[in-house]
């Protein structure tokens, strides 16, 4: 008999039923305002009294998060590579998921540089971050998220829209695999939209592509008890199951036929 499917615990959060045993994940509607920056909060719990610590694994997607967390709120730039969370003891956390693009007009810069780093959040939101900290992991809800974002939202940014609806049209589209395609359909030249994604994402549109492919073939590795892999590769655009087996591997650290047996 096939396992049971694991919980939605979000697109790139690797051995999700084994995550479910440990966290709960919740996903929180910002208010219409801030909605134009914000995909949605999140918060994680989790309850490891009389367990070993646990690393949770995730295949990051190409947003900016601001994360509430003890002992300093942070915000964590795109990691490229795999993001690992130690977990231990008993704690929550509340995360600002911005939409790709959106935070480069909080930050007032460009975001390439936060690429792979996590900073203190009171270097783009001043002090005032670290007392809404405490309050916000005093009671983790979206109106107390709010309460924070609403006063302090840019002006919109339209090329940041831009950008996010370039996003969606690669992650909304696992099969779209080469950028000279992507530039072509939007009118743009590569070296153009190499340079958007430099500045609002923080990942080059060739990473973008690529994850978006991983995220699809992690989901169904994690989902498919009869995972045709050889297909699976024609589907996503890769050449042959050799390169989409290189590239799962390289990413998460495990063959993807290893990865579904371990579900």
């Amino acid at each position: 008999m096939d396992a049971p499917d694991p919980p939605d615990l979000g697109r790139g959060v690797l051995h999700p039923a084994r995550a479910a045993e440990l966290i709960s994940v919740e996903r929180l509607a910002p208010a219409p305002a801030v909605a134009r920056f914000v995909e949605y909060y999140w918060t994680v719990r989790w309850d490891l009294a009389g367990h070993p610590p646990y690393e949770q694994k995730v295949l990051a997607h190409p947003n900016v998060h601001l994360v509430f967390e003890a002992p300093q709120a942070r915000v964590y730039g795109v990691d490229r590579s795999l993001f690992v969370r130690r977990l231990e003891n008993t704690g929550h956390v509340l995360g600002v998921k911005f939409r790709p693009g959106a935070f480069r007009p909080f930050a007032g810069h460009p975001v390439g540089g936060l690429a792979d780093r996590s900073v203190p959040a009171a270097d783009y939101f001043g002090p005032a971050v670290d007392e809404a900290n405490a309050q916000v992991l005093d009671g983790p809800s979206a109106e107390r998220a709010d309460a924070f974002l609403l006063p302090r939202l840019p002006a919109p940014d339209p090329v940041a829209e831009e950008v996010a609806a370039m996003v969606a049209r690669i992650t909304g589209s696992p099969d779209l695999c080469r950028v000279d395609d992507l530039a072509r359909e939007l009118g743009l030249t590569v070296r153009r939209l190499q340079r958007l994604f430099a500045e609002y994402v923080g990942a080059s549109p060739k990473w973008v592509l690529r994850r978006a492919r991983l995220h699809e073939a992690a989901e169904r590795a994690a989902t498919d008890g009869e995972l045709d892999l050889a297909a699976l590769a024609v589907e996503l655009g890769y050449a042959d199951q050799a390169h989409l087996t290189r590239d799962f591997t390289a990413a998460v650290g495990i063959s993807p036929a290893r990865y579904a047996s371990s579900r």
